[in-house]
């Protein structure tokens, strides 16, 4: 009267293979769960018991254990309710145990029996083929989502009924699936906005050029209405489409996030732009017990973009200074810690004061001098000292909104920036790095020839005007504007152009040679 099943726990984007053993013995009629269940997961005995007795089968009447093994690690979630319901019925003699071995089930159950979507599907696919598991029984509307993994067997069904019939070889009988609403990522866009919309701002369109095709933060500042916003919204449209391993990456935190993946993997780099309310949980990851992923872990492979970035609690904007080195977050808790990527790239928009008017010519800034240094002051130093690229917007005029002229697209400027990564790819083809941005200062000084006008950067260390980062940035900007005009290695004037865009020079001092 034992038997076990499979299924998945998810730590951060990584699964680990679960035993759900069911054990029939005497005693009193009760149902006992262990095994560090979450409670979520301790009510699916009720749900389990109503699926299956509204499937037609019997719930044993006697003593009835449950156990989630390895029983040291927490267990969380839904997704467990299929495999306890055919431990159950296999150890009750419904199905043959033999029909269970090397699959994984993962879905949840109505009480009517019928399968629901569950998160996490992708990635607990991808744990269960590594670990050596032919077969994955999901719900029927996620099949599609976990087709994606490679040499693994994906049975979508839409009841518990199916599963019985389709493990004891009887024919499978139709049901109708439970169609629930489409989970869409919040503040997650995918659409391509052109750049030709943007009237005026060519150096901030320049800056927003350099800044895709080495993958290079930026800080955005000017008043209200100057095209901050309509810019960052832009970014996206300029980025090359992820390749194949970073697409299954990104759509596996997706997928744990609770997004839909019905239309395959996410082949284009995610746009977030969360409130400036957001909490710290909400934006780099958290919850009670099993840690769900975040707006930067969303953002992975994409844009993180804060608008109003001074509204932000300083608390949220401060957790942002590990990950934008290192990539990845990690979310510690009592009994485990849970890993997520988080390589996205950042922008930040503010206005310089409350009223948004302060140092903009011909415009009356009504607000305090000391106001104006605590609404600056809201972004930490240490956050402004990852930031790549700082460019300053001034305000349209009539004259320019009237005259302006269409400008280029975004689909004419990303294809340079296609092969300003492609020259960044062949010269780091050595290396565990893509993109200018990306590579660390102690490889950049070592390994590649210096630009020429290095001395620039360091003279502005000499002076406190950059830090020890700063020195770093300016060459990799350097190398990213050298990559743009196909030179093989930074001009001083490129140096020169790198130093202006990381210290924020005002518009006018980033000329581009056009040609």
């Amino acid at each position: 009267m034992l038997a076990s099943t499979w299924s998945v726990a998810l730590v951060g984007v990584e699964g680990r293979m679960v035993q759900v053993e069911a054990d029939i013995g005497g005693g009193l009629p009760r149902t006992v769960l262990v095994g560090l269940p979450d409670t979520a997961l301790y009510q699916s005995r009720d749900r389990c018991k109503a699926a299956v007795t509204n499937s037609g089968h019997p719930w044993p009447a006697t003593l009835l254990t449950i156990n989630l093994s390895p029983a040291t690690l927490p267990k969380a979630g839904s997704h467990y309710d299929l495999a306890i319901a055919a431990a159950v019925l296999a150890a009750s003699g419904v199905v043959p145990l033999d029909a269970l071995r090397r699959t994984a089930l993962l879905g949840e159950l109505g009480l009517d029996g019928r399968l629901r979507p569950v998160p996490g599907v992708l990635p607990a696919t991808l744990a269960a083929a590594r670990a050596g598991f032919t077969r994955v029984v999901v719900p029927l509307r996620q099949a599609p989502e976990a087709g994606l993994v490679d040499g693994v067997d994906v049975l979508g069904l839409a009841s518990l009924s199916q599963l019985v019939a389709e493990l004891r070889g009887d024919p499978v009988p139709l049901v109708d699936p439970v169609e629930l609403s489409v989970t869409t990522a919040p503040g997650v866009r995918t659409g391509v906005l052109d750049l030709a919309d943007v009237v005026g701002q060519e150096e901030a369109k320049w800056a927003l050029e350099v800044a895709a095709a080495g993958r290079h933060h930026m800080f955005l500042h000017g008043p209200p209405g100057a095209g901050k916003t309509m810019l960052a919204s832009r970014l996206p449209g300029l980025l090359p489409d992820l390749d194949a391993v970073d697409a299954l990456e990104v759509s596996a935190v997706h997928s744990l996030a609770g997004f839909d993946l019905t239309g395959g993997l996410v082949t284009r780099p995610p746009y977030v732009d969360p409130h400036h309310s957001a909490s710290v949980a909400s934006i780099v990851g958290g919850g009670p017990r099993i840690a769900r992923p975040g707006a930067i872990s969303c953002a992975h492979r994409g844009v993180l973009f804060l608008d109003e970035a001074p509204e932000f609690a300083p608390q949220v904007l401060d957790a942002l200074r590990t990950p934008l080195e290192s990539g990845t977050v990690s979310i510690a808790r009592s009994e485990l810690n849970a890993r997520f990527p988080a390589a996205f790239q950042l922008v930040l928009a503010a206005n310089p004061c409350p009223c948004g008017m302060a140092a903009t010519p011909g415009a009356e800034c009504r607000c305090a001098p000391a106001a104006v240094r605590r609404y600056a002051e809201k972004i930490s130093g240490p956050v402004r000292d990852r930031v790549d690229i700082v460019q300053t917007f001034l305000p349209l005029r009539r004259s320019q909104l009237k005259a302006a002229a269409e400008g280029e697209s975004s689909a004419r400027v990303a294809e340079r920036v296609v092969e300003a990564r492609a020259r960044q790819r062949e010269r780091l083809r050595q290396t565990p790095w893509r993109t200018n941005g990306e590579v660390p200062g102690p490889h950049l000084r070592r390994h590649l020839p210096p630009p020429h006008g290095a001395q620039l950067a360091w003279d502005a260390l000499d002076r406190g005007r950059l830090s020890a980062r700063g020195v770093d940035k300016v060459f990799r900007l350097a190398w990213t504007v050298a990559d743009l005009a196909g030179r093989d290695r930074p001009s001083r004037d490129d140096t020169a152009l790198a130093l202006a865009m990381r210290r924020g020079e005002q518009p006018g001092t980033l000329v581009r040679e056009v040609g």
